[in-house]
């Protein structure tokens, strides 16, 4: 005869999954089937960038592009900018932090929208700087999907052609800051009568907030806005290790000299 423990044993082998352990099983299945769908992705994604290269424009031409569309504007060669600049340290710890790790877009962004997505949020992820350089260079005022297709693609070819250093150069030179400033120096000139390199960190943080948004966050009709704004910028620069947060404070209390 079996004994008591046996049966025991048997009985408890026989007792069906209690609805708690099939919860519990849940998350670690829509991981998965989440993580499944990233490397899918990733395969198809690598794929389309073959497939698409020799379909996109060539980024040889990138510093004509620069060239002609600040032509008409009181701009310098972006090798005349600062580096380390402080303008381009708050543009990326505000747009892109992981703009020297990545290869052109950021896969961990991609990976938190497909996440999102898959909970329900509508948390797309921001473009690098990457894409947006290609999108002022080569696709502007195109906000089809065909557009953004195309500057991912672009993305990856100005990682293949130039460095980091040159990109964020290339980037400052011609981005938007407003009241028709293109480009970092006549940004710096325009609104502080001073060089890019004699920014100071409150001025540097207000120009680096204006590039999301230059007619939201102008600092002459929206003073209080664009001051939200520069705190944000400080406290990206605080949380990516450039400032402390006593830097930081005594920078968004400084004056910023307005012109």
């Amino acid at each position: 005869m079996p004994s008591m423990a046996s049966a025991a044993f048997d009985d408890l082998s026989h007792r069906p999954v209690k609805r708690s352990d099939a919860r519990r099983s849940r998350p670690a299945q829509r991981i998965r089937r989440l993580l499944s769908a990233v490397v899918s992705l990733g395969v198809l994604g690598a794929m389309a960038i073959a497939l698409l290269w020799p379909l996109t424009p060539s980024v040889d031409d990138a510093q004509q592009r620069i060239a002609a569309r600040l032509g008409q504007f009181d701009s310098r060669d972006p090798r005349a900018l600062p580096m380390p600049d402080p303008v381009g340290q708050a543009i990326i710890a505000t747009e892109d932090s992981r703009f020297y790790g990545h290869p052109g877009v950021d896969v961990l962004g991609v990976i938190r929208a497909v996440f999102g997505f898959s909970q329900g949020r509508d948390d797309p992820g921001g473009a690098t700087l990457d894409q947006q350089l290609a999108k002022v260079l080569y696709t502007p005022e195109d906000n089809s999907l065909r557009a953004k297709i195309e500057q991912v693609e672009l993305a990856f070819k100005f990682e293949a052609s130039y460095s980091k250093t040159q990109l964020l150069q290339m980037y400052l030179s011609c981005v938007y800051f407003g009241h028709g400033h293109y480009g970092l120096p006549a940004a710096a000139r325009g609104y502080f009568g001073v060089a890019p390199a004699d920014l100071t960190w409150a001025q540097a943080a207000l120009l680096g907030g204006l590039v999301q948004a230059p007619s939201a966050y102008d600092p002459y009709t929206h003073y209080d806005l664009a001051k939200r704004r520069q705190r944000h910028v400080l406290d990206r620069l605080v949380a990516t290790g450039v400032l402390t947060p006593a830097q930081a404070d005594a920078a968004y209390a400084a004056p910023l000299g307005l012109r």
